[in-house]
């Protein structure tokens, strides 16, 4: 899955650093926060971890356990690659980190663990793909990363919508673990059916398709294999050995290959896990929009466990005017769909009131708050098109997504109608157009994504920002 950066594994582990581990290069540290509720979600920080020199790969190791990937059954070719130079890298690189933050991420995918591998099985896939979600997110629905790939399975907004995921800034379905784990199951089994490998399918998964079909066009062929060989998962090293791919997707199977032998027997390696209930639900249909904070309330449970098993609802709230699925605590759900049917249509969800302000219109409303102009005008039948100053509006709303939420959903406000844009002509300067369209020179330059404002050029379009 192409993207900017990719979560490593290191990067999920609540700010854990691995050290430098010699003979081969430190790597660069990692931290990243996975906001506990998406109130508090900013932005997540990571960084990628530095590419390996041809030094680190060519050091002599111990020989870490290699022998580690014969103790325990796998259901893809991990034995052939468990003593590859790369793969000794990161599980040296791996066992370095605490315990105990390795713990944290292997409990969280424990979770998840039964409901994966059964939906990659109904893809005609390996349930050992399962430690795949370890090393993109581990296995955290809220995982955003600064190119805005979300989710447990990091998906970027257009393929997931290209694998009927919703995502706007009602309803993030990236952050569904059931939905995104259904489209990651059909993507991955795409890619498979493609390149004829996991291990391909995999690189393409993190890079894409269409860089890894170019790097096979122009690997030259191994005339010492067989024709299985170089069309199968051994095309994926040999192309790793080139500079037909980045370094993030050369390390990027080799980094799945030493988490998944570490995962498969953590006692091994130090690491105590405690067991965990696997992740089960009820669930409540709902016709129109209703607060996770009453259906909470109605099954007697607090709003973080609804909030943790229906992440996908950016605004605590499931979407008007449309059918929706509430996952409610395993064994709630008869009681609470009774519960609900009680509790009058109005107060199914909380709303928030604004005041109109003098020139202020409908759209710069909607704008303010994120939410499609028709929705606010469902909500405020009565009110015209143009009401007056003074005028209370019902905002159909009862949380506002974070930025980095928004900027995730790919979603921004829309254009006025007195949207402008300006062509430069010679001699301008950026801060001279800034002060005739009185917009501040940060916000234009931001607009325009400019660095360098003295590398303006005549003929450019410019757009102004409201």
């Amino acid at each position: 899955m192409q993207r900017l950066l990719n979560f490593t594994l290191g990067a999920l582990l609540l700010g854990a650093c691995a050290p430098a581990l010699p003979p081969a290069p430190p790597v660069a540290p990692l931290s990243a926060a996975i906001p506990d509720s998406l109130a508090s979600a900013t932005e997540i920080e990571a960084s990628a971890t530095a590419p390996l020199a041809d030094a680190a790969i060519d050091a002599p190791g111990d020989e870490v356990a290699s022998l580690d990937a014969d103790a325990v059954t796998w259901d893809f070719d991990v034995q052939t690659y468990a003593s590859h130079p790369r793969v000794r890298y990161y599980l040296d690189y791996f066992q370095a980190m605490a315990p105990s933050r390795l713990a944290v991420v292997l409990e969280r995918g424990a979770r998840y663990e039964p409901m994966i591998r059964e939906r990659l099985a109904a893809q005609g896939l390996p349930g050992d793909l399962f430690y795949l979600a370890m090393i993109e997110s581990g296995w955290s629905s809220e995982a955003v990363s600064r190119a805005y790939a979300v989710g447990m399975w990091q998906f970027m907004r257009g393929t997931g919508r290209g694998y009927g995921l919703r995502v706007d800034t009602w309803v993030d379905e990236r952050r569904d673990p059931v939905k995104a784990t259904d489209a990651a199951a059909r993507h991955l089994r795409d890619l498979r059916e493609r390149f004829g490998s996991l291990y391909l399918a995999a690189a393409a998964y993190n890079a894409g398709a269409g860089t890894v079909s170019r790097g096979l066009g122009r690997l030259e062929p191994a005339e010492e294999m067989e024709e299985a060989e170089a069309a199968g998962d051994a095309a994926f090293f040999r192309l790793a050995e080139t500079r037909l791919l980045r370094h993030e997707t050369r390390d990027y199977v080799p980094k799945l290959i030493a988490a998944a032998i570490i995962a498969k027997q953590p006692a091994r390696y130090g690491i105590a896990t405690s067991p965990v209930q696997p992740f089960a639900y009820d669930s409540l249909v709902v016709s129109d929009a209703t607060g996770l904070d009453v259906v909470a309330r109605l099954a007697g449970v607090s709003l973080g466990e609804i909030r943790d098993l229906n992440p996908q609802y950016l605004r605590l709230a499931t979407p008007p005017g449309s059918e929706s699925v509430i996952r409610l605590p395993a064994g709630t759900g008869a009681s609470t769909a009774a519960s609900y049917q009680q509790v009058p249509a109005g107060e199914r969800v909380q709303y928030l009131t604004h005041v109109l302000r003098r020139r202020e219109r409908l759209t710069t409303v909607a704008a303010n708050y994120r939410i499609p102009l028709a929705d606010l005008r469902a909500a405020n039948p009565r009110v015209g098109s143009s009401p007056s100053a003074g005028t209370r509006l019902v905002v159909p709303t009862v949380a506002i997504p974070s930025a980095i939420a928004i900027r995730a959903a790919g979603e921004r406000r829309p254009h006025h109608a007195t949207a402008r844009t300006h062509r430069v002509r010679r001699g301008e300067t950026l801060s001279g157009i800034a002060r005739r369209y009185r917009v501040s020179l940060t916000a234009l330059k931001r607009a325009n994504s400019i660095r360098n404002e003295h590398a303006l050029m005549a003929g450019t379009r410019l757009r102004i920002p409201g």
